[in-house]
């Protein structure tokens, strides 16, 4: 039972981040009556000419790698000790894409322009609680485990 909890929240927390990885997170709003320059994880689509801008790759790479990191962490379920590693490294890559978000976003956004995040966006943190949440059943399991080897 503990093993199909554990898995269902990595799912979830792949879900999350796959859903963040295809979404607009957030949109950039000039002074004025200009159209708005959308962000995604990977680009920006600039208004005037409809041309995208790569600049934003690090948020793409780092929530790429943790929903990677995460598909692995699901099939890594015969070694617990593993697998708890794996979602603290998870979790530090979303903590770490929550912080390129922030400067992206917050820092360094262009001039003239105010930016408004989407909803979207707070799933990493979503994800981060879920891995957490994984994390603590799979301890709980390999706890188990040596508490019924012991036994024996």
């Amino acid at each position: 039972m503990i093993q199909r909890i554990q898995s269902l929240f990595l799912l979830l927390a792949i879900a999350c981040m796959v859903l963040c990885l295809c979404s607009t997170i957030g949109v950039f709003v000039p002074d004025g009556m200009k159209p708005g320059i959308e962000l995604y994880n990977l680009w920006a689509v600039l208004p005037e000419d409809g041309s995208r801008d790569f600049s934003y790759w690090p948020m793409f790479a780092l929530l790429l790698i943790a929903a990677t990191l995460t598909i692995f962490t699901l099939f890594a379920y015969k070694n617990r000790k593993r697998q708890a590693k794996m979602c603290v490294g998870a979790i530090f890559l979303c903590v770490a894409w929550c912080i390129a978000f922030a400067i992206f976003g917050y820092i360094l956004e262009p001039k003239d322009t105010k930016f408004y995040p989407a909803i979207i966006a707070a799933l990493p943190v979503v994800a981060i609680i879920l891995l957490f949440m994984a994390r603590s059943r799979i301890l709980a399991d390999e706890k188990l485990v040596r508490a019924a080897d012991r036994i024996r």
